[in-house]
């Protein structure tokens, strides 16, 4: 199982201890250590363009280096600092808690919030989160508002006429590539005499082939 970030806060500590190392270094080392499979090692973030063990090493790092626990000496290198290695030979769990005594996170903190209210899309609680990254917070959130505009559109759709949902099944049909791009591919019917059949969408520009929407109980 991949370690949440601030489980990987002391490991990648411990990791730099000894003098300046990279970053590749230090996830095979943290992979080992926590016995990862190659599955595991592999798996990528929903964004499919980073591994999700590698973006958790990363953010675990990257907050050591807010609080100033360690140092960057070059691009993907760093080292552990004085007060790291004080933190290192505390027995005190070093995750955002921790973090949050040194004045350099409590800054880092306040201007991640700042940054939150010119937004109202972003969560406040991307720095407070236990298990995730900010990465997967946000994707967290980006599902949430996508669920909470289904929920509103659905509500909205019921309370609308019933020619308007035959007319709006008609048009999703056709954005979906069904009937062509003719501007009369499809039309919705809905009306006495018409069978029960709620719109047609011609399939080719004669009509011979055509696609019949019908309602759900004529199709049980």
């Amino acid at each position: 199982m991949i370690p949440d970030y601030q489980t990987l806060m002391r490991p990648v500590l411990d990791a730099s201890q000894y003098g300046e190392v990279s970053i590749k270094t230090v996830l095979e080392t943290l992979a080992n250590q926590f016995q990862l499979s190659e599955e595991e090692r592999q798996e990528l973030l929903p964004s499919g363009k980073q591994q999700k063990f590698s973006n958790r090493v990363n953010w675990a790092k990257s907050y050591l280096k807010q609080a100033g626990l360690v140092k960057a000496t070059k691009r993907g290198c760093f080292v552990i600092s004085e007060d790291g290695q004080k933190a290192l030979v505390s027995s005190e769990k070093i995750d955002n808690a921790f973090l949050a005594k040194y004045a350099a996170f409590q800054e880092f903190k306040n201007r991640t919030k700042e940054a939150s209210k010119k937004d109202d899309e972003l969560p406040e609680v991307i720095i407070e989160s236990f298990d995730s990254t900010p990465d997967e917070m946000l994707r967290k959130a980006h599902q949430s508002i996508n669920d909470a505009l289904a929920l509103e559109l659905l509500s909205s759709i019921r309370d609308c006429s019933p020619a308007f949902f035959e007319q709006l099944i008609v048009d999703l049909l056709i954005a979906m590539g069904y009937g062509g791009t003719s501007e009369d591919a499809g039309r919705a019917l809905g009306r006495s005499g018409d069978n029960g059949i709620d719109g047609v969408i011609d399939q080719d520009p004669l009509g011979v082939d055509q696609i019949l929407i019908l309602p759900c109980n004529l199709l049980s």
